[in-house]
């Protein structure tokens, strides 16, 4: 298995930013409630990720040693302020369910932490690798969590998909059964158990699974 190869396996599991290293869960659990806002969300965090990742690896040898994370704040933000144009653009009531964590994605310790431990010691190619890693893991993890949680409290998957995929997607919702079986699941409680109980199984997974033990950020 090629070098790289092994950066985006270990960025999408060993490493996942929510499962494994539990990072960005504010997002996580408040945006989740339908897989359209997971979706939402899932697609800004991975632009601002892929897209920082690069720029930092490719200006590593530029920035100074004494204003790193200063600089790094400032790319992260140059990427977050374009996923918000583009957002309030072309899904503008979408970006008013999601505006809030859309633009705090530049405080996003995921994101930071990866441009830190990684993509500033690393060439180009192994940072961006790394940076598609991270955003497929916590892509999965948004969408999960938010499938099982519309399940639960709509009994449906992909409500409002019309607000992500245009007026012809207003169709596209499947209404499983008539009412959702637990509607808390919508509510910040039930996010927190509903989560809680993934993680636990989750967990439970990885330690039968010899590739997924010992999460940690190491950049190599």
């Amino acid at each position: 298995m090629s070098s790289n190869t092994q950066v985006l396996r270990r960025a999408v599991l060993t490493q996942n930013p929510a499962w494994a290293q539990l990072l960005g869960l504010c997002p996580l659990m408040a945006v989740s409630t339908t897989v359209v806002n997971a979706l939402g969300l899932a697609a800004a965090s991975s632009f601002v990720v892929i897209g920082s990742n690069v720029m930092i690896s490719s200006l590593r040898h530029h920035i100074p040693e004494q204003a790193r994370l200063p600089c790094f704040v400032l790319i992260i933000a140059t990427f977050t302020t374009v996923t918000t144009l583009v957002l309030e653009a072309f899904s503008y009531e979408l970006y008013l369910k999601i505006a809030l964590f859309v633009q705090i994605i530049v405080t996003n310790c995921m994101i930071l932490g990866r441009a830190e431990a990684f993509a500033s010691r690393q060439p180009v190619i192994p940072a961006c690798f790394d940076a598609v890693g991270t955003a497929v893991g916590f892509a999965i993890a948004l969408i999960t969590l938010g499938s099982v949680r519309e399940l639960l409290a709509y009994g449906s998957l992909f409500r409002d998909a019309d607000l992500l995929f245009g007026q012809r997607a207003g169709q596209w919702t499947l209404q499983l059964v008539e009412t959702g079986p637990v509607p808390l699941a919508a509510y910040a409680p039930g996010a927190f158990i509903v989560a809680g109980l993934m993680f636990a199984m989750i967990q439970g997974i990885s330690r039968r699974h010899p590739d997924v033990k010992k999460p940690g950020i190491e950049g190599t």
